[in-house]
């Protein structure tokens, strides 16, 4: 136990002292501190009187054949698209093109009865003008027949201006709601799997490539090499997080303000406890899991160009579960079979569990039966690591197949 603590002391330094994970924090920290301050650092860029000045805003033109059909469509373009200068424009159909071609106006609608056709230079993927013009012409139309029906103009937009109150009662997760730091979650694993555990198979393949591994081997018994090195790799990367995340919790705080309550931003850091301790379980035993298999592949391979190659089986594993994991989150499918044996599957599991434990109801045997098997096989992947790793020192020259490294392990 004693080698442990100083192998694990000796890498945690390493790893703390490293400039490239204090920079690499510094960056993240900044970054953090960029986008939650964003509503500040904007309002820098705008004058005071910028909201108020129409001129500022694009022009919409809108062409009706009916006069009076126009300034009522004219009102509810307005509202419906409250960052363009809506405005009623005369003359032919060819005329509100050329206004658009030159750059006059940014688009038009020319409107005929319950039809319209809409004018724009180059039509963005995420043009959604037709869209809400659509729903605007369908209650302008609607009105004007009521209008014509005998109703005055006030009465006709009483009636189509009603509100219709309702309240949704969720008797399990809101999917929405716990979407976004979900995501968060599942995307900060990835990226820190990847990251430190490659940064394992590096130093373990380093040492061997230097002939180290052969005397600190003679020194420490593997299995507190293996583990102290993963557990270093692991801590350092929560404390990287912790310094990040903690950071934006902290300027969240401090600039809550500023973002007027948007619900995504409070969803993200609004968290309920019970989800931040299943996010630690999850997120701690699926860093490790994956660690041990880069530390032990890592020990196999003679020269240190070999480990990008040597980790690629395990790197398309841990992508596909990623895959399949944020598919059925956009989807909002994640009860889905798929995901519910994904659950089950220790190398799936960290993230599939957490998903479905986050924007679904999992019964609490199923979330243990989860846990347990993900926890066992932590552990004995984190043994036979390092019966691996023991076995590595003397696998030089020609890379060995699977086979051969688990039939000297079993010797080992």
């Amino acid at each position: 136990m004693r080698q442990f603590f100083k192998i694990l002391k000796f890498e945690l330094t390493g790893h703390l002292k490293n400039k490239v994970f204090i920079g690499m924090t510094v960056v993240g920290v900044v970054l953090i501190a960029m986008a939650i301050f964003f509503p500040n650092i904007k309002g820098l860029f705008k004058s005071d009187g910028a909201a108020e000045d129409t001129g500022d805003l694009p022009v919409m033109l809108i062409r009706t054949e009916d006069s009076a059909a126009g300034e009522l469509t004219k009102q509810y373009f307005a509202k419906a698209f409250p960052d363009y200068n809506v405005t009623v424009a005369d003359g032919s159909a060819e005329d509100v093109q050329k206004r658009v071609t030159s750059g006059e106006a940014e688009c038009a609608f020319d409107i005929a009865g319950n039809s319209y056709t809409y004018y724009v230079n180059n039509l963005s993927m995420y043009d959604v003008n037709p869209d809400t013009a659509e729903g605007v012409l369908r209650d302008v139309y609607r009105i004007n027949v009521m209008i014509q029906g005998g109703l005055s103009e006030d009465e006709a937009g009483e009636i189509m201006s009603v509100q219709i109150e309702g309240n949704v009662v969720s008797l399990g997760k809101d999917q929405m709601q716990n979407f976004f730091y979900t995501y968060i979650m599942i995307f900060a694993l990835y990226m820190v799997i990847l990251l430190y555990g490659q940064m394992v198979a590096t130093d373990v393949a380093s040492e061997k490539s230097s002939r180290a591994m052969e005397v600190l081997i003679t020194s420490a018994k593997p299995t507190s090499m293996m583990f102290g090195k993963v557990l270093a790799s692991c801590a350092a990367g929560l404390i990287q997080l912790a310094a990040i995340f903690g950071s934006a919790l902290t300027f969240y705080h401090v600039n809550k303000a500023a973002w007027g309550g948007n619900e995504i931003i409070n969803s993200i850091f609004n968290i309920p406890v019970g989800l931040f301790v299943y996010l630690l379980v999850f997120f701690f035993l699926g860093f490790l899991i994956y660690a041990f298999l880069y530390g032990a592949i890592g020990s196999t391979v003679s020269k240190l160009e070999d480990v990008n190659t040597s980790v690629m089986p395990v790197t398309f594993l841990f992508i596909i579960a990623f895959i399949v994991v944020v598919f059925s989150m956009t989807s909002g499918n994640v009860d889905s079979t798929v995901l519910k044996v994904c659950s089950f599957v220790p190398f799936t599991s960290p993230m599939a569990m957490f998903t479905r434990i986050c924007m679904s109801s999992v019964p609490w045997n199923e979330i243990a039966v989860s846990i347990a098997l993900l926890v066992g096989t932590t552990v004995g992947t984190g043994f036979i690591s390092a019966k691996i790793y023991r076995v590595g020192v003397l696998l030089y020259g020609t890379r060995p197949n699977i086979k051969e490294v688990f039939k000297a392990a079993r010797k080992a």
